[in-house]
C-alpha cells in the first residue's frame, strides 16, 4: 500500500514539474549590408547669377484728399475729382484694369481748442494704385492726373518692377549654373576626385532695389522727371554633385 503512494506522488510531481511554462527568449533582429554596399559621395556647392535690366512697370499710389464742412460736400467734391483723376489717367493710356482703388476712407476733423472738442469738418481720401506700363510717359502721364485732383491730390510712392523677366531669369540662371559648377571643378580637383553629375538641385531668385523717386510738385510746362534706373534679377542655385 506505501509503496503505491510513493508511485502516485512520484507521477504528480512530474506532472506538476511539465506544467510550468518555459521562458520565451527574444533574439535581436540582425540586418545584414551586402557586401560592398557604399554611400555615394557628394559635394555641395552655391552658384549665383545677377543680371541687370530696365523695368518695364511703373506703380503708383495716387489720389485725393479734402476736407469739407459736411459728409456729403466732401463725399461729393472727392468723387469729382478721383473721377477727373481716373480720366486723365485713362486719357493717357492706363488700362482700367490698372487702377485700382487702394484706400477709401471718411473721417471727423475736430478742434481740440475748447475745453470740449468739437467737429468742424469731414475728410475724406480715396487713393487709388495706378500701374504705368509706359514708362517712358509716366512722368507726363501722373503730372496730367495731378493736375486734374488739382490742391487736393496726394501722390505716396512710385515703385519699378520688370514684368517680362523670363530672358533676364534665363541669363541669370545660366551664370548661376557655371558657378556651381567651376566651384564644385575646383573642389573636386583638390580632392583628387572625378567630378560626376548633378544629384539635386534647388534654386532661389529675386530683385535688388531700384530707385523710390518721389513726387514734390512741379512748375508749370514742365514734366517731372521719371528715372526708372536698373533692376537686377539674381538667382541663386545650390547644386550637389556626386564625387567618384
Amino acid at each position: 500500500m506505501r509503496r503505491a503512494l510513493a508511485m502516485a506522488a512520484a507521477i504528480a510531481l512530474v506532472a506538476t514539474a511539465c506544467s510550468v511554462p518555459t521562458a520565451q527568449v527574444q533574439r535581436p533582429v540582425v540586418n545584414v549590408q551586402p557586401a560592398g554596399a557604399q554611400t555615394q559621395m557628394g559635394i555641395t556647392v552655391t552658384g549665383t547669377g545677377e543680371v541687370s535690366g530696365t523695368p518695364d512697370t511703373l506703380v503708383l499710389t495716387l489720389g485725393i484728399s479734402l476736407s469739407r464742412q459736411s459728409v456729403g460736400e466732401a463725399t461729393r467734391d472727392a468723387a469729382e475729382l478721383a473721377t477727373a483723376v481716373i480720366d486723365a489717367l485713362t486719357s493717357n493710356g492706363v488700362g482700367r484694369d490698372d487702377i485700382s482703388t487702394a484706400n477709401y476712407s471718411i473721417n471727423p476733423e475736430y478742434d481740440y481748442r475748447n475745453d470740449q472738442p468739437q467737429i468742424v469738418g469731414y475728410r475724406v481720401s480715396n487713393t487709388l494704385r495706378v500701374k504705368i506700363r509706359d514708362v517712358d510717359r509716366a512722368g507726363r502721364i501722373i503730372d496730367d492726373a495731378v493736375a486734374a485732383g488739382g490742391d487736393s491730390t496726394i501722390v505716396n510712392g512710385v515703385s519699378f518692377n520688370i514684368e517680362e523677366d523670363s530672358a533676364l531669369l534665363k541669363a541669370a540662371r545660366e551664370q548661376a549654373w557655371n558657378d556651381a559648377k567651376a566651384k564644385a571643378q575646383q573642389l573636386a580637383d583638390l580632392a583628387g576626385l572625378p567630378l560626376g553629375p548633378a544629384m539635386s538641385i534647388s534654386e532661389t531668385f529675386g530683385g535688388g532695389p531700384v530707385p523710390y523717386p518721389v513726387y514734390k510738385g512741379i512748375a508749370e510746362d514742365t514734366v517731372t522727371p521719371i528715372e526708372p534706373g536698373t533692376q537686377t534679377v539674381t538667382v541663386t542655385l545650390t547644386v550637389v554633385f556626386s564625387l567618384g
